[in-house]
């Protein structure tokens, strides 16, 4: 006698959201647009067209939507519209609120030029140190030596 055969069928493996998959290698201008979402910010698109408005959500591809918005076209005439929707490969460029200088991320850099620089402190500290001892490594004179004068 032969067992019945059992089908089973497993899942495909779950994958990731887009936002927690690529949260760990996006770079630092697509987290600052991130973090811009909620504020006002102008977009120039390649065309030359200019949207001003809240940005309501962004995608790491730059795809942006933007809320009370106030278009600008390329001969100066002016359109208000109550939702856009902005392709990220037509973006030739975004301005974003100044107070995003200040977002927690960018004190996490360490740069390999603030990395030279603290080398570069340490050094000359220790260069200092060493520039009173008679003997350039070791430690300055004790006890009656360094009295006397080290005859």
């Amino acid at each position: 006698r032969s067992q019945p055969r059992r089908l089973t069928c497993s899942a495909p493996p779950r994958r990731a959201s887009p936002t927690q998959k690529s949260m760990s290698n996006i770079g630092i201008p697509i987290k600052v647009l991130h973090d811009a979402e909620g504020h006002t910010v102008t977009v120039e698109l390649k065309n030359g067209e200019v949207y001003r408005g809240k940005l309501d959500e962004a995608e790491d591809n730059m795809n942006v939507h933007l809320s009370n918005c106030t278009k600008t076209m390329k001969d100066g005439q002016v359109e208000m519209l109550s939702n856009v929707f902005l392709r990220g490969s037509h973006v030739r460029f975004m301005v974003l609120p100044d107070i995003l200088k200040n977002a927690p991320f960018f004190k996490k850099i360490d740069t390999k030029a603030n990395k030279a620089s603290k080398a570069g402190k340490a050094k000359q500290a220790a260069t200092q140190r060493a520039a009173g001892r008679p003997t350039p490594g070791m430690p300055p004179p004790k006890g009656r030596a360094a009295r006397d004068g080290a005859r």
